[in-house]
């Protein structure tokens, strides 16, 4: 049996994995933004160990979940689950972010940094990765007219090159990314065609799965299968750009 701990795992595709985990016999820790949510989830899932709450918008928001996760304790695996969407208006955070960015890299980069390290971490990307561009000299949209659908996708490059960075950093941790295909979740919209259930089984396996196609590193799936991502995520010059853009903006160093 794994711990496993789950990011915006309210809704959607986090609590289907959960759900999935948790048929498995795994112990489940979820996170809501806040506690109606969190109730949301118990409703749903009474069998989850606990709920952390917290709004991942904020650094601080991003550095008290992580606090919380690591009062309850060791995990073996987190799935970076936590996102919002290509249909996004341009908004600041309270840190002068944009919540795209925010949410979606800076968040994801922090909880990474700050749980105390588990033997495995997934994180979820998006097909729109493949046609991104890193734009790390204007991640946070300064220079550029906003795009909530360019910025969703670079955002989701991000994650791969941070699922890669830890991967090269963290030889003992294995470390992958994954796209769960084009599905009808509120994020995905009701059009989505993909198999929507097919689009929470491949992070439940790089979690906690024995079969040795899961017990890789470095690697990007769809579907449990290897795919080829963005060469851009495999850059390790870009890769280290992008840590040493997150840890400026959040004032938070990535332990190797």
């Amino acid at each position: 049996m794994s711990r496993i701990f789950i990011s915006g795992s309210s809704t959607g595709l986090g609590l289907m994995a959960a759900e999935l985990l948790l048929e498995q016999g795994h112990q489940i820790v979820l996170h809501a933004r806040n506690s109606a949510r969190a109730k949301d989830i118990f409703k749903a899932l009474p069998a989850v160990e606990a709920v952390v709450e917290g709004d991942l918008e904020t650094i601080a928001g991003a550095k008290k979940v992580a606090q919380s996760v690591n009062n309850l304790g060791r995990f073996d695996a987190v799935i970076h689950n936590a996102a919002v969407g290509y249909r996004e208006n341009h908004r600041l955070t309270a840190d002068g972010l944009p919540h795209v960015f925010a949410i979606n890299t800076l968040s994801a980069y922090i909880l990474t940094a700050l749980i105390e390290k588990p033997q495995r971490l997934v994180y979820l990307s998006s097909g729109m990765h493949h046609d991104a561009e890193a734009n790390l000299d204007d991640i946070c949209w300064k220079k550029r007219r906003w795009n909530g659908s360019v910025a969703y996708a670079e955002s989701k490059l991000h994650d791969a090159m941070l699922a890669f960075a830890v991967a090269r950093r963290r030889p003992t941790v294995l470390s992958n990314s994954l796209e769960p295909g084009w599905v009808p979740t509120r994020m995905g919209g009701r059009g989505a065609p993909d198999d929507m259930d097919q689009a929470h089984r491949t992070q439940a396996w790089l979690a906690a799965g024995e079969d040795p196609k899961s017990l890789v590193s470095g690697q990007y799936f769809y579907h449990k299968r290897p795919l080829h991502p963005n060469p851009q995520a495999l850059d390790v010059a870009l890769q280290n750009r992008l840590i040493a853009c997150c840890e400026e903006l959040s004032g938070v160093s990535l332990p190797v």
